[in-house]
């Protein structure tokens, strides 16, 4: 079986302009290789590099690779930009998803869905398509006629996130903070919309991002990552979370 997804030696910092000092590294040589279907989670305190890691990995230019690569189903994609890495199959929920006023969730699906597949669906066809998600995820049948993101709660955001995974049908899905901001009942909702996409999708491989346990004890991982100081300190699995949840960061700061 064919690796999905590999980092070596990630080092990244912000970006900047000619001419303006250089920033310092966020990231400072992370090592991490997804195998299909595997899940990962990957937790740190904030300021500890987890969303610049995300973001990274779709290549945002944002950020600037320093050294080390970025493999995607054997190809190297250290230097491909953000939407070839999407049409490739990589796919990124966001922490805080934009509002995009003017544009329809049904506009902004359609649209995906022509660049990741190739498929030019009608709006009726599409809508079809996305009743089962919406039923599944709680979400009103209206919801796709509303523009992205815009007035929507924090609930409401997340779920739509789960929906675009669900349509675009991604590789490797980078989940970015979803349990942020969502109460016991949503977050659920959310892991339960994971999970069902990727009983439909065994072999996609996800990473998920995220600062609490709550989130892992409803969508067990297969690995969970510990990064503090832009590296990753200690690898295990649930025990490590565990461990998280009862003694705090402190005793993983040791080792950066």
């Amino acid at each position: 079986m064919t690796e999905l997804f590999r980092i070596d030696g990630l080092h990244a910092r912000p970006a900047t302009e000619p001419g303006v000092p250089t920033a310092d590294e966020i990231l400072r040589g992370i090592d991490l290789v997804v195998e299909p279907g595997e899940i990962h989670a990957i937790m740190g305190p904030n300021g500890s590099g987890k969303s610049t890691l995300g973001t990274t990995m779709l290549g945002s230019p944002e950020y600037e690779v320093t050294a080390g690569t970025v493999t995607f189903r054997g190809d190297d994609v250290t230097d491909w930009p953000p939407d070839e890495r999407a049409k490739a199959g990589m796919f990124l929920a966001f922490q805080y998803p934009q509002e995009i006023p003017g544009v329809s969730v049904i506009q902004f699906l359609r649209q995906a869905l022509s660049a990741r597949k190739g498929i030019d669906l009608s709006v009726l066809e599409l809508r079809l398509a996305t009743m089962e998600w919406m039923q599944r995820l709680g979400m009103d049948s209206s919801f796709v006629d509303r523009y992205l993101n815009e007035g929507f709660s924090g609930g409401e955001k997340k779920r739509n996130e789960i929906m675009q995974m669900a349509i675009l049908e991604p590789e490797l899905a980078i989940l970015d903070e979803t349990d942020s901001g969502l109460d016991i009942d949503a977050l659920r909702i959310v892991a339960k919309g994971i999970s069902e996409v990727r009983a439909e999708r065994p072999e996609m491989g996800v990473v998920l991002i995220t600062h609490y346990q709550r989130l892992l004890d409803e969508i067990q991982p297969d690995h969970v990552h510990i990064l503090v100081g832009g590296r990753i300190v200690q690898s295990g699995g649930m025990e490590l979370a565990e461990q998280l949840e009862r003694d705090g960061y402190e005793a993983f700061r040791a080792a950066v």
